[in-house]
């Protein structure tokens, strides 16, 4: 019953947004996914890591068979694309390969293995869609928010040392090593959370069962609620309205002034001002963050090189969010507390809403909130004080961090100690 009724509300969200993208003159999420069955797909490897994730309710067998046949069509469109001088790109198999067994599943399987497969089939084609539904969000924001609240954020930035700028500097000091990295970092975040979901589903073929709560539905759901948040809080981020306005957007005629990364803005009081219909205001809360700090959260319990690689992929996906001007600091310390308050939330969702975890979705909800209007309406406040505001922001997101961490151990099943079996005494001889 709760997968029927998500797919009838994720279906009735789709069809919204392809209105809603109708009414702006571009094509919708639905439109663009069916598309992608024929023409060149926008990210092949997503597709693929979607198809990973499908497979994770097949056996090994039915796996490679899968794999063999996604390879082998997207051989034949390669073909037929080179020979027309199309574009190229790869990952129309591994659509086609989830569609087909879409297919199976309500025609050759019954009870409970056509449930399993569908599951599946439905976790890797909702991770295509919320790719393809983000995209028309972040039009929508740029479309239905005129007027940014950029000069808010960055004064409160000064209560953190205005961070975008001086990892901006760093980034640049890299040279073209070091950004390539972080743009690759960042642009393949799906694919490092596919990798941690797979060690997480890694026994649902054997166990016919999803485990109650794993990476995917905390990254879902944070794609779907954070989007929301941009129509409350629109900002657009300091490469757009302190830098050059790159990217091809035409920004710079917007833009304040050309300071990013060299100058930090000057301390005046903030307002609200008008951007350009183009640009996502994408950038309070940090979304990137919060799907990094669930990758990091979620592999903590897995192999030693897998919490190497949650590790990195957190600090890099920083480093590209302050380094490339996309978000301020303050857009940080939003994200981090989000990502651990909705994690919170499905997991007392999964195991049984108890008072430790009603307390910490409240509190996380509290603080989160609060972050907001104190950058609204406290900017100034904050900027003149920043030994003060500063910490206090630190210590905000921290505690959330720390009240999570408190709870979770609570959460954790009990190993109970085993009892010594009592040893007879022995006669004594005589």
């Amino acid at each position: 019953m709760l997968w029927t009724v998500a797919a009838v509300v994720a279906l009735g969200f789709l069809i919204a947004l392809e209105i809603a993208a109708r009414h702006y003159g571009v094509r919708g999420p639905i439109t663009n996914q069916v598309l992608e069955v024929v023409f060149a797909p926008k990210s092949g490897p997503l597709l693929y890591a979607a198809m990973a994730l499908m497979m994770v309710v097949l056996t090994w067998r039915q796996r490679f068979i899968a794999m063999g046949v996604a390879i082998g069509i997207d051989v034949v469109f390669f073909l037929v694309r080179w020979a027309l001088d199309a574009k190229m790109m790869f990952g129309n198999g591994a659509l086609w390969v989830m569609l087909g067994y879409a297919v199976i599943a309500l025609t050759r399987r019954t009870g409970q293995e056509r449930v399993l497969l569908l599951k599946g089939v439905g976790l890797g084609l909702l991770l295509v869609a919320g790719r393809k539904t983000g995209d028309i969000w972040l039009l929508i924001t740029s479309k239905t928010r005129p007027a940014v609240l950029d000069q808010y954020v960055a004064t409160a930035d000064h209560a953190l040392g205005n961070p975008s700028w001086v990892v901006g500097r760093m980034v640049s000091a890299t040279g073209p090593i070091g950004a390539h990295v972080l743009d690759y970092v960042y642009i393949q975040l799906a694919v490092a959370a596919v990798i941690v979901a797979l060690y997480q589903l890694r026994n649902v073929a054997v166990e016919r069962r999803f485990p109650g709560h794993h990476l995917v539905r905390t990254f879902l759901v944070i794609g779907l609620v954070g989007p929301a948040i941009y129509m409350i809080f629109p900002v657009v981020g300091p490469i757009f309205t302190y830098g050059t306005g790159a990217f091809g957007t035409g920004g710079e005629h917007w833009a304040l002034a050309n300071l990013w990364p060299n100058t930090p803005p000057p301390l005046s009081t903030p307002h609200s001002m008008p951007f350009d219909e183009i640009t996502p205001r994408n950038c309070m809360p940090s979304l990137h963050t919060a799907w990094a700090t669930t990758i990091f959260i979620h592999s903590r319990k897995g192999p030693r090189l897998l919490r190497y690689a949650g590790v990195f992929w957190l600090v890099a996906t920083l480093g590209a969010t302050l380094g490339f001007g996309y978000h301020y600091g303050v857009d940080i310390i939003a994200g981090v507390v989000f990502a651990f308050t909705i994690d919170a939330a499905l997991r007392s969702l999964a195991q049984g809403w108890d008072r430790a975890g009603i307390q910490l979705v409240a509190y996380g909800t509290t603080v989160f909130a609060l972050l907001l209007v104190s950058y609204r309406y406290l900017p100034m406040q904050m900027a003149k004080h920043p030994w003060l505001f500063g910490p206090l922001l630190i210590l905000a997101m921290i505690s959330v961090v720390h009240g999570y961490v408190r709870a979770t151990k609570l959460w954790e099943p009990k190993v109970a100690r085993a009892q010594q079996p009592e040893v007879e005494p022995q006669p004594e001889m005589v």
